[in-house]
């Protein structure tokens, strides 16, 4: 999944034009790479809570496609209201940008994690979540044929390293099965995720990340809440209780977590992220979800990362910081 320029003093806020999709980030107002760093690594692990806390629900009896629902519909409720102050009256921003913001609601919010569900039905975890986190590498791409924008040889070396890092990470070579319809269903996850940073860095400076957010959150949980009706998304509930971490909880403890923690809390700091760092860079750190994901796992459910998988993550961070070298060097 960049040296700033800040815009003239003499232009009013709110003036400033929309920022092309996936343009260069010197084009666009003050970006602040250390922070933008920090910030995007505590998205993704924020995000990386997901996979253990959620599995506690499934492992229970509840169906995916009502996890991800209860889980986007309970984090807009948690940020309406600081959505609405954030805008602090600015309807006229949000339905400038409403085109992008429903585009970010219905493929980076909904159409991501539908499109992941339906890819584990067919294929192992590893290889559908090596298909979503393909998505940094589109990015390039899309830079490359869309804005000319060819990568040097540090971020491609970045690319190589992360994709390789991914593989030892997620265990793709012990016992992975292949299924066209899932490949389908994690390549569609990929463009969703990659639509998820693009659109976020479309969006101008006058709409705060905590309304993107917001309402990115709200389209996505009517859109999955009209799916459910159509049969595309199955409401199972489970247990009332759930054993996580060997003790037997309430099954809204972890349902709290992955709302407020994973998805609200998440998106909010994961859209500040991209305007800090730029689409290209943050899509790199996200990565990182992945290794979050594999240390809540071993703390919450038990589940020791193997030698193979450590080996695995030095190469994402060396790829992350290949890429981020590389960024932060003056565009040709």
């Amino acid at each position: 999944m960049t040296d700033p320029v800040t815009a003239p003093a003499a232009v009013p806020v709110g003036t400033l034009p929309a920022p092309e999709v996936g343009a260069d980030p010197a084009t666009r107002t003050q970006r602040h790479p250390a922070v933008g760093l920090v910030v995007a690594l505590v998205s993704a692990a924020a995000f990386g809570t997901s996979g253990a806390f959620g599995k506690s629900l499934i492992a229970g009896g509840w169906s995916p496609g009502l996890v991800v629902t209860l889980r986007i519909t309970v984090a807009a409720l948690v940020l309406l209201v600081p959505t609405l102050v954030a805008l602090r009256g600015r309807w006229g921003a949000l339905r400038r940008n409403g085109i992008a913001v429903v585009g970010y609601g219905l493929t980076g919010v909904a159409g991501c994690q539908l499109a992941y569900f339906n890819a584990v039905t067919h294929l192992s975890v590893g290889v559908a979540l090596l298909l979503e986190y393909l998505a940094p590498v589109l990015i390039v791409g899309w830079l490359w044929l869309r804005h000319r924008q060819r990568p040097r040889r540090l971020t491609l070396a970045g690319i190589g390293l992360a994709v390789v890092g991914l593989l030892l990470v997620l265990d793709v070579v012990g016992g992975a099965s292949l299924d066209l319809v899932g490949v389908l269903w994690g390549l569609a996850a990929a463009v969703c995720l990659v639509l998820y940073f693009l659109l976020a860095d479309h969006v101008d400076d006058d709409v705060p990340p905590m309304a993107l957010a917001g309402g990115g959150l709200v389209v996505g949980a009517v859109a999955l809440w009209l799916a459910s009706v159509t049969g595309a998304v199955e409401l199972v509930r489970g247990a009332s209780e759930v054993t996580l971490g060997g003790r037997v909880l309430p099954w809204w403890v972890p349902l709290l977590v992955i709302a407020v923690v994973a998805a609200a809390f998440a998106y909010v700091t994961g859209i500040a992220a991209v305007r800090m760092l730029g689409a290209k860079v943050a899509s790199f750190v996200a990565l990182t979800e992945v290794l979050f994901a594999v240390l809540f796992a071993w703390l919450v459910l038990s589940e020791l990362p193997t030698p193979v998988q450590l080996v695995g993550g030095v190469l994402i961070v060396g790829g992350l910081v290949a890429v981020r070298a590389d960024a932060a060097r003056d565009p040709g």
